[in-house]
């Protein structure tokens, strides 16, 4: 069997995109080893093939960085490898001298455009480190793939490589019926806002989701994952007196992540335009809501507007402001009409977004490696 070894830099238990790329090619028949890192609050670990968690020193910065490529460096040198994938850019700097050390195949799975997160287009310099390590090995890739057309089309405009897209889709949910008990413990008579998702970070308007129930009566907003605003979203929630209106969660395993999905009454993707990549985000939230048939809330991102827009199954909405977020929200549950009609689209919508049918393309890309 092929050994394909895939390289995160994350815990492996959220990457729902990584997790799904996994089991379709063991499906294929491909060996497959999965490397992340291993965090003090890490969930266990269970799946079908290959998994190695690496303990490091530095949580996050540079150290952290520098080590983990280091340590994944030396792990690639001796594992068994036919095929390396990169997933991100921070991983790629050692999948990519490796491959050229063995003469090993490279696939590079951008999920974003790495070089324009918050957490960069404020520190130039750093940016700057990152931008040429982009520089010097993406023009000398040949097997790229991205989440959507529009990052692939910046990608190619700019290194001139063809870049194929892979979007985060969501597997095929086939019972979508909601668990009355867990909705009766949680929610009970109330409409229930889900903001779910393991990056909720600085600009992705979960500050403003939580502001927002203060204006909002019998509703109740939930939201689950992790992120940098974490701490911030509960001092909000006690400044503001909402205990009563916000449930915050932290990760959870991703079936029991979709149970409290489909409880839910109305999606929120909230991601404001601060940043490119921000603004031509598909998130994997996106495609569960639409496989757990709740409409949805969007922020006016480019390529998830169109989505929601195009399939007529949610609002977009333009201006971040907590008071005109609840207006909406109460006309969104006021008007029935609108809401059996976007029952019907995500029913359409569930059968033609599914990663049983995006995985069709994956397989022919590895079938087809340069």
């Amino acid at each position: 069997m092929r050994r394909i070894v895939v390289s995160v830099t994350n815990d492996l238990v959220t990457d729902q995109r990584v997790r799904k790329v996994c089991a379709t090619l063991e499906s294929e028949g491909f060996d497959i080893l999965l490397i992340g890192r291993k965090l003090p609050q890490s969930l266990p670990i269970q799946r079908s093939y290959k998994t190695h968690r690496m303990h490091l020193l530095f949580k996050k910065g540079f150290l952290f960085y520098a080590e983990y490529n280091i340590r994944l460096f030396i792990k690639l040198l001796f594992v068994k490898k036919d095929i390396l994938l990169a997933n991100d850019l921070d991983t790629l700097l050692p999948n990519y001298l490796i491959a050229k050390l063995f003469r090993k195949k490279i696939v590079y799975d951008s999920h974003e455009l790495f070089t324009e997160v918050p957490e960069l287009i404020h520190r130039p310099k750093v940016q700057n480190i990152w931008l040429r390590i982009e520089k010097w090995v993406f023009p000398k890739l040949k097997n790229v793939i991205t989440v959507n057309q529009v990052i692939a089309d910046i990608y190619t405009d700019k290194y001139k490589v063809l870049v194929k897209v892979i979007r985060n889709i969501s597997n095929k949910i086939s019972e979508v019926d909601p668990d009355q008990d867990l909705a009766k413990r949680i929610k009970g008579n109330k409409k229930m806002l889900i903001l779910q998702g393991s990056g909720i970070n600085k600009d992705r308007g979960a500050e403003e989701a939580v502001e927002m129930m203060q204006y909002l009566d019998d509703i109740l907003l939930v939201i689950i994952g992790g992120g940098d605003v974490f701490e911030d979203l509960k001092l909000i929630i006690n400044e503001l007196k909402i205990q009563d209106k916000v449930l915050v969660i932290g990760k959870l395993p991703y079936n029991k992540l979709l149970e409290y999905t489909k409880i839910a009454d109305l999606g929120l993707s909230l991601d404001k335009g601060t940043n490119l990549n921000y603004e031509y985000s598909l998130p994997n939230k996106v495609f569960d809501y639409i496989q757990c048939q709740i409409p949805m809330l969007v922020s006016n991102r480019r390529v998830v507007a169109k989505l929601v827009q195009e399939n007529d199954i949610g609002v977009v909405f333009d201006e971040h402001d907590p008071k005109e977020m609840a207006k909406i929200i109460t006309t969104i549950f006021a008007d029935r009409g609108h809401l059996k009609r976007w029952q019907v689209n995500l029913k359409k919508a569930a059968e033609m977004y599914n990663w049983e049918s995006e995985s069709i393309k994956l397989k022919e890309i590895y079938q087809n490696l340069k």
